[in-house]
């Protein structure tokens, strides 16, 4: 599967990821590895088959095997690390903010790849998590290493077109297999 099959499956109503599928793949702002890995995060992060085979064939080529294999872990670390600070912010109880996570994580300190480039696939990861705290510390590091806010808003914006790609192809295909009668729409 490749990058326009994906493209061509998405309905018509969703001309406008189609769209920006295309033109985010073409993105100058970010380096190519961190393009390319925004897009594996973020494929990986949304779950879906189809997302994560059509993205690879397309982006994981121009990757090593070890910013390949990080962008993956970003993805994987991320699940679990979403879920947990997401929580510690949100309860009202700062107890639990206090507390040691006790949560292995060392592929953030040993990503395999330059920490800016595995952070920037982190904090993208997270805004399609909804962790507002992990959005929040990753902003701070790839801003601390020079990347600007037009790279990390390209990064985010990568994730969340792929995010809506996933969703509206699920979406899509469970629509098509509720059988609507014609007379029915006009109702």
């Amino acid at each position: 599967m490749s990058l326009q099959s994906l493209k061509d499956r998405l309905p018509d109503y969703a001309k406008d990821l189609k769209l920006n599928l295309g033109s985010l793949a073409a993105e100058t702002v970010l380096s190519e590895q961190q393009k390319r890995g925004t897009f594996i995060a973020a494929a990986h992060a949304s779950r879906n088959a189809e997302v994560i085979q059509a993205l690879t064939a397309e982006f994981a080529p121009g990757l090593g095997e070890a910013a390949h294999t990080a962008a993956k872990a970003s993805a994987a670390i991320m699940a679990m690390n979403n879920v947990y600070y997401r929580f510690t912010h949100l309860v009202e109880n700062a107890e639990y903010g206090k507390l040691p996570a006790k949560l292995r994580m060392n592929v953030i300190g040993n990503p395999g790849v330059e920490k800016v480039d595995f952070e920037l696939w982190s904090l993208a990861v997270s805004a399609i998590n909804g962790c507002g705290l992990c959005v929040t510390a990753h902003d701070k590091v790839v801003r601390a290493h020079g990347l600007s806010a037009e790279q990390v808003q390209a990064a985010v914006r990568i994730a969340s077109v792929v995010q809506a790609v996933a969703a509206t192809l699920e979406a899509a295909d469970a629509s098509a297999a509720v059988r609507i009668e014609p007379t029915a729409l006009a109702a």
